[in-house]
């Protein structure tokens, strides 16, 4: 397997550069290697890991989506958070975001939940696990995923200015005090997993909110 540090794109290997040589980064490409290896059944496919930087390289990021962990079904999981390939049906929580995406700006739910299309524009669709056991939600938070992805959110924060960030549910809220807040847009919701979306992410209207901001930032609108 080849290492993890080098399927990263060459720009984020480069702003990256000290959370790869750390020791729980280490561990990680070889507690990975290993699994694959031995035929475990690991979401996504090695070669989709690092999809969203694949997708959306760092002086282009707009917006950060930050979910937790990959889908954990057969098939689900291609490298962007929230996100499943063309002709799957819409997880629970995406259906979500499709619903609050139609109340908040009148755009209804779309026929793929591909969600390509917005890293295409800028949107850094990261979780803060890369990858999971089958059918095993959580399954790898301790494998050294999340020094890894606090450095991405780091790295973001210093290097690119006026991003909007989308921490949804208290996972993800935990990480706001990585991003300078005098430069960036922090927005908060519930999560929108049926299990917290009652709490406050029907009508949090993140898309609407981010729009006008990159907008009144002299950037243009996200197309969601």
């Amino acid at each position: 397997m080849q290492s993890l540090s080098q399927r990263l794109p060459s720009d984020w290997r480069l702003a990256l550069a000290p959370a790869l040589s750390a020791p729980s980064f280490i561990q990680l490409q070889q507690r990975l290697a290993a699994a694959y290896a031995a035929g475990e059944s690991i979401y996504p496919e090695a070669n989709q890991l690092f999809k969203a930087f694949e997708l959306c390289a760092l002086d282009k990021v707009k917006v950060v989506i930050l979910g937790q962990d990959p889908y954990h079904g057969p098939g689900q999981a291609h490298g962007l958070s929230f996100s499943v390939p063309d002709g799957l049906p819409f997880p629970p929580s995406l259906r979500n975001i499709f619903k609050e995406l139609e109340s908040d700006l009148g755009i209804p739910a779309p026929n793929s939940g591909n969600l390509e299309r917005w890293a295409a524009q800028g949107v850094l669709l990261l979780n803060s696990i890369l990858s999971v056991q089958a059918q095993a939600a959580g399954s790898h938070r301790s494998w050294g995923w999340e020094p890894f992805t606090d450095a991405v959110l780091a790295a973001v924060s210093k290097q690119q200015n006026r991003v909007v960030f989308l921490l949804w549910g208290n996972f993800a809220i935990q990480k706001a005090g990585i991003i300078d807040s005098n430069k960036h847009l922090v927005l908060t919701a519930p999560h929108p997993s049926p299990l917290s979306a009652y709490k406050g992410w029907w009508g949090s209207k993140p898309f609407s909110q981010t729009n006008k901001w990159l907008i009144n930032q002299g950037q243009s609108a996200i197309l969601w």
